[in-house]
């Protein structure tokens, strides 16, 4: 790749694990996070952001994983203003390469009246406080005003310019609500770099939210004002209607630089498979008109389009397929393919596996296989995510029967392996043989889940496609959290089974990491930016 001027070189601060976690339904353990980030990392974005590591342990856990075993991106860990957050953050990363701490607090007069129930004076010494604290540990310091864009610039740039004299070496100016337009925002900097002189100094960063869709635009208009860090996620998600979509931006970055003049270091081609990653791992499906990673975004229905695309690609392509990942399906095993040919497979995908991981997953394989013509690279990408889930989960499903008839109620039998080692067996009786299931699961391992959200999708075309479930579901009690969890098969039975004991088992390990507390309780400011 051609080496890009650093003053037209945009960095991709990823926030995929912080931010994107934080969306209702999601709860990543900390393989899948880490999954998720050796995958960030082979797509070569700049900076990860892994976590809030002062909200749970087990979210501490997830962060100091990434920080000992990613390799290439900043490892970066959010905290607030306290000394504790800044504390936990740094035994967080502090074993990564290259470690930044990214502290905030909020500016806007809203956010202090009601939310920080403080003063301007209060949350300017905190800020100077916090990126002094943050110093002492690292010179990589990024600082957000939280709710920039509706805060008062005068004080807003008093409080960038008392953290960059702290020492902080980015400063991130966030529309935390989607609230701006695109010539508001890159206005907003416009002004900001006048005000605050030192601004030139560090790296600006941008962080827009989408709730009035305008994610990637605002992002976009604050990259032309100046701006070289944009903070984005994977498929766009995030808190509310979500974040700026990393697929997107990076995109855009690449079609239109001979008119932006802007590039990344993205490896575009890894764009397709880490969409799909996190979509899984998540839970969170791509809507099929998704632009860059959707099923559609390359189909062409119209015969005119057609027409056109079959006589020229660019009457209506503006970008290449492959560019982003999105190659064929190719064929790259067949039933007799062995067990170093799945290694080697696997390994271009990006899969590095051996001993009893290996030895399971060609178990998976010849299973599969012998369902399936052909195993294409989308079901080994499954595949492959799939007995990570496995290996991961508290519960496990053994084994399972459903009686079914037009004439009675369906009729379900399971058998659940707990994590002690121990089989309980369930059995109920449901509206359907997948009701069935879940409540015979509910009655084998003695828990009050309620299905929330239940969703099937086939990994590929034709009649013997694996099939993918999503389940979300709740758990009761005065301590209510929520759950999600995916299964695959090429029965669909089987993989809703084995979505539904996932999602309960992250469920229960999300009660344990808020020590009994409703997620929905947590205080606040712990949003972020």
């Amino acid at each position: 790749m051609k080496a890009i001027p650093d003053q037209n070189r945009v960095l991709i601060f990823d926030t995929t694990l912080r931010d994107g976690e934080q969306s209702p339904g999601i709860s990543l353990n900390a393989q899948e996070k880490l999954e998720i980030a050796q995958q960030l990392a082979r797509l070569a974005v700049d900076v990860l952001e892994a976590g809030f590591p002062i909200t749970s342990p087990g979210d501490f856990e997830a962060v100091r994983e990434i920080a000992r075993n990613v390799e290439g991106p900043v490892i970066c860990a959010l905290a607030r203003t306290a000394a504790g957050d800044i504390d936990r953050a740094w035994q967080a990363v502090s074993d990564a390469a290259r470690p930044r701490i990214h502290t905030f607090i909020a500016t806007s007069d809203i956010h202090i009246r009601h939310k920080l129930r403080t003063t301007r004076e209060s949350v300017l010494g905190q800020a100077r406080a916090a990126v002094a604290h943050a110093r002492s540990y690292t010179d990589d310091v990024e600082f957000s005003p939280e709710d920039g864009f509706r805060s008062d610039r005068e004080f807003l740039a008093e409080v960038i310019a008392a953290a960059i004299e702290e020492g902080a070496t980015t400063i991130n100016v966030p529309d935390t609500v989607g609230y701006a337009t695109p010539e508001e925002y890159g206005a907003m900097f416009t002004e900001l770099y006048e005000l605050v002189p030192a601004l030139r100094e560090v790296t600006v960063s941008v962080h827009c939210h989408d709730d009035l869709g305008l994610a990637v635009a605002n992002s976009l208009a604050g990259l032309r004002a100046g701006c070289r860090q944009v903070e984005c996620a994977v498929n766009g998600i995030g808190e509310r209607a979500g974040n700026a979509s990393l697929e997107e931006i990076v995109m855009v970055l690449r079609t239109r630089a001979p008119y932006l003049g802007l590039a990344t270091d993205v490896d575009t081609a890894e764009i397709a498979r880490t969409s799909r990653l996190v979509s899984r791992l998540t839970g969170y499906a791509v809507q099929p008109n998704k632009a860059i990673v959707g099923r559609n975004a390359f189909a062409h229905e119209s015969g005119i389009h057609q027409d056109g695309v079959l006589k020229e690609r660019g009457t209506y392509e503006i970008m290449d397929a492959t560019t982003v990942g999105l190659e064929a399906n190719s064929i790259v095993l067949g039933k007799h393919s062995g067990r170093h040919a799945l290694a080697r497979a696997l390994a271009e995908l990006g899969f590095e596996v051996k001993g009893e991981t290996l030895n399971a997953a060609f178990r998976r394989f010849k299973e599969i296989a012998d369902k399936k013509r052909h195993v294409t690279a989308l079901d080994l990408e499954a595949l492959m995510t799939d007995e990570l889930r496995e290996a991961a989960s508290g519960y496990q499903l053994e084994w399972f029967e459903v009686e079914a008839s037009s004439r009675r109620p369906p009729h379900a039998t399971v058998g659940i392996l707990r994590p002690d080692g121990a089989i309980v067996k369930g059995s109920f009786t449901g509206d359907g043989p997948v009701d069935a299931i879940f409540r015979a699961i509910n009655a084998a391992t003695g828990r009050d889940a309620r299905l929330r959200e239940f969703r099937v999708d086939a990994v590929t075309g034709g009649q013997d496609a694996l099939g993918e479930t999503s389940v979300v579901l709740e758990l009761g009690g005065s301590d209510r959290v929520s759950g999600s969890g995916q299964g695959v098969s090429t029965d669909i039975l089987e993989a809703a089974g084995r979505a539904y004991v996932r999602a309960l088992s992250n469920a229960l390990r999300r009660r344990e990491m808020v020590g009994g507390k409703p997620v929905a309780d947590r205080e606040p400011e712990a949003v972020g930016s």
